[in-house]
């Protein structure tokens, strides 16, 4: 599905906004203007930097239940979008003067009506759920850091395991889109480092970006990945560290390793001869438990978020 979107270009004070690339447009950075009040019944928003916060909580107001209830609840987003899967990125924490960066990518059978219950109405497996896992364990593991956390569904995951998942159309899209964000991102908070973590097919959107990424990204995580778009760590031509973690009970580990005429994704990040660096899995179960409170895999990350990721590889 092709998402569309409208964005609003407009001048602010004293500064400027960047266009965070969240995705849909898959093209530069591009400046945006104070936006007017959104009218009732708008169906898709684009997001800038934090100025973008209340046209994007104008729309979801008007969209309704249950998106006016996350807006008045005090939560915070970048773009909305409910036509079609839908779209929304979420941000905890302060970005505006984040020194730490995460944005986490989900992979197959993600969208908005999941976004926050999760598929099947199974809380873990929700990005938000995830995105505030995450955070919270940023946060106690050390109060003093500047850290935001982005829930980002700004690219539109194929739809079950069938032939969309084993070809990279939407992986490349969510690339590019993924790439104009970090870009944003490292224009607005130049002296910040950022984290990737992507689940599943996730991994593969993160892969295909690594190229293009700017140096402010300095980690790739992959939890579940399917691939990463390439058979070792060297060909995603980054200098970003790459982690992965692979539970032993993760249905994963069955998905041939194959990248054949445009079907698969190459080696799995876990895999030894891929090259990423190991992170533990103690306590995860299945495929979505990898940001469960308690689990070896959430603790292993939020450390690498720190600057702290020696005290994982040692």
């Amino acid at each position: 599905m092709t998402r569309r979107a409208t964005i609003r270009r407009l001048p602010l004070r004293g500064s400027v906004v960047l266009l965070l690339g969240l995705g849909l447009l898959g093209s530069p950075p591009a400046l945006l203007r104070p936006p007017p009040a959104a009218a009732a019944g708008t169906p898709a928003v684009v997001g800038g930097f934090v100025g973008a916060y209340p046209v994007v909580a104008s729309a979801m107001r008007a969209a309704g239940a249950p998106y006016a209830g996350w807006v008045d609840a005090g939560r915070r987003f970048l773009a909305f979008d409910p036509r079609g899967d839908g779209l929304a990125v979420e941000v905890l924490g302060d970005l505006a003067t984040a020194d730490r960066i995460v944005v986490l990518v989900p992979g197959v059978d993600t969208t908005l009506r999941d976004f926050d219950r999760g598929l099947g109405g199974v809380a873990r497996r929700a990005p938000a759920t995830q995105a505030r896992h995450l955070y919270d364990q940023l946060r106690a593991d050390d109060p003093r850091a500047r850290v935001a956390v982005l829930a980002w569904l700004g690219y539109d995951p194929p739809d079950g395991l069938g032939w969309a998942a084993v070809r990279e159309s939407s992986a490349r899209s969510g690339a590019a889109r993924l790439t104009s964000l970090t870009e944003s991102l490292a224009a607005h908070r130049p002296a910040a480092t950022i984290t990737l973590i992507g689940h599943s097919y996730g991994a593969v959107v993160v892969g295909l970006a690594a190229p293009g990424l700017p140096a402010q990204v300095t980690d790739l995580v992959t939890v579940g990945g399917i691939g990463m778009g390439a058979d070792r760590v060297g060909d995603l031509h980054s200098t970003a560290r790459v982690w992965a973690a692979e539970a032993p009970a993760d249905w994963i580990r069955r998905i041939p390793q194959v990248r054949l005429l445009g079907l698969g994704h190459g080696t799995r990040p876990a895999d030894p001869a891929f090259g990423a660096l190991t992170l533990p899995t103690d306590g995860v179960t299945g495929h979505d438990g990898y940001l469960v409170p308690g689990t070896g895999a959430l603790s292993a990350i939020a450390r690498v978020a720190l600057g702290r990721g020696a005290e994982v590889s040692r």
